[in-house]
C-alpha cells in the first residue's frame, strides 16, 4: 500500500469532510458544526493541513492553528487506522509546528478513547478538562524534541 503525504489544498476540503464524518469516535454532534468554509480558513490562513491519500483516495489529515496554538484536527477513516497514517501526519504537523514557533501546544479530545491513547504515546500531556468533557492535552518544544531524539 503506497501512502503519499502532502499539504492540504483547498480542493482536498469535500474528500477531507468526508474522512471526518466516517470516524467512529470522536463524532461530530452536529455536522454542521464544522463547515467547508472553516476548514478552507485552516487550509489558507489559520495554519498548515496535511494529508495522506492511497490510491488517490485521500485516508487522513491533520490541521494545527498556528493562530490558537492548536491541534484542530487528526482524522484516519477507521479502515485505515493501524497503518502509521496518522503517526505520520502527526510528526508532519509537530515538526512543521515547532519550526515555526516553540509556543506550547495544546489539543482536546474525547476521554477513554484510541485517540487519547494515541496523543499520550507521542508524548502529549495530560493536563486536565476542556470544552465539554474532553481531555485537553499539551506538548511544549521541549518535550517534542525529547520524543523525536
Amino acid at each position: 500500500m503506497q501512502m503519499i503525504f502532502r499539504s492540504a489544498k483547498t480542493a482536498d476540503v469535500p474528500a477531507m469532510q468526508i474522512v471526518r464524518h466516517t470516524v467512529k469516535e470522536n463524532t461530530l454532534s452536529d455536522p454542521a458544526l464544522v463547515t467547508d468554509k472553516d476548514c478552507e480558513e485552516f487550509v489558507t490562513r489559520r495554519g498548515k493541513d496535511w494529508v495522506c491519500e492511497v490510491e488517490g483516495e485521500l485516508v487522513g489529515f491533520a490541521i494545527v492553528d498556528l493562530q490558537a496554538h492548536n491541534i484542530w484536527a487528526l482524522f484516519i477513516r477507521p479502515e485505515f487506522e493501524g497503518k502509521g497514517i496518522g503517526k505520520e501526519l502527526h510528526r508532519l504537523m509537530m515538526d512543521w509546528y515547532f519550526d515555526q514557533t516553540h509556543q506550547l501546544v495544546w489539543l482536546g479530545t474525547a476521554p477513554n478513547t484510541r485517540a487519547a491513547t494515541f496523543y499520550t504515546k507521542q508524548g502529549w500531556k495530560n493536563v486536565g478538562m476542556v470544552n465539554k468533557g474532553e481531555v485537553k492535552f499539551e506538548m511544549t518544544y521541549a518535550d517534542w524534541v525529547a520524543t523525536t531524539n
